[in-house]
């Protein structure tokens, strides 16, 4: 079974200084048909304006991944981690116990766009830890390139959860099959673009649900990006 979620019906907030889009339920944005895929439960695309950011704040028991799509994001947390993420940068931090962090753009003149994505773990109660990697652009043309993964392999950051992260960039004849063994589900985002995936259009901010397929197809892309989640059923 396939679901189109397309980008305009996705939760929307303005503040100002933060444009997000919630593709589930999410602060104010709460529709019970719209509260999560298996584990996921958060894909927010936010732009957040120069000179603003999150203020620190706490999380727990919660997979916490930021995607870098345009502009630079600081980050520093409890656990004493300070760093820039750019776009090709992946940032893991399983909150555990808890752990507070803050999210800025520094820049004077320049927006930051990225998603933020949780994934709900497996296991409570674990020690909070950070993690983050650089996947290039040429690593992910034309093919999936894993970013995260429960094991952390083919140098994929490490999630708390039976769950794998692909993205890639496609355009014109590149076309990709991703195999689904019996009991996994995959959600497809697509990031910026135009891609069909399993037959069906989707185009920036758009995503496909897919349920009881063995074979996940993208092809017929326009200088698309796109992430897709390999999920426990």
């Amino acid at each position: 079974m396939l679901q189109v979620r397309k980008s305009g019906d996705r939760g929307r907030a303005d503040f100002g200084w933060l444009r997000s889009q919630h593709t589930f339920s999410f602060g104010h944005y709460q529709d019970p048909e719209h509260t999560g895929f298996g584990p996921l439960l958060v894909i927010n695309e936010d732009r957040v304006h120069p000179g603003r950011g999150f203020g620190t704040h706490g999380h727990r028991d919660m997979e916490i991944i930021s995607y870098v799509l345009d502009g630079a994001l600081a980050h520093e947390d409890s656990m004493g981690n300070g760093s820039t993420l750019r776009y090709g940068d992946v940032q893991r931090m399983s909150a555990g116990t808890g752990v507070r962090h803050s999210e800025f753009n520094r820049s004077g003149s320049e927006a930051v766009h990225f998603l933020q994505i949780w994934i709900q773990p497996n296991v409570k109660g674990i020690a909070p830890s950070y993690e983050e990697k650089h996947f290039s652009p040429e690593s992910k043309q034309g093919q999936l390139r894993l970013i995260a993964s429960s094991n952390g392999r083919d140098g994929s950051v490490l999630i708390h959860q039976d769950a794998a992260i692909y993205a890639s960039i496609l355009n014109g004849s590149d076309q990709i099959k991703h195999e689904l063994t019996p009991g996994r589900t995959a959600y497809v985002h697509v990031v910026r673009g135009r891609a069909v995936v399993n037959g069906t259009e989707l185009a920036s901010g758009d995503a496909l649900k897919v349920t009881g397929e063995t074979v996940v197809t993208l092809a017929q892309a326009e200088a698309a990006e796109v992430l897709l989640f390999d999920l426990p059923y």
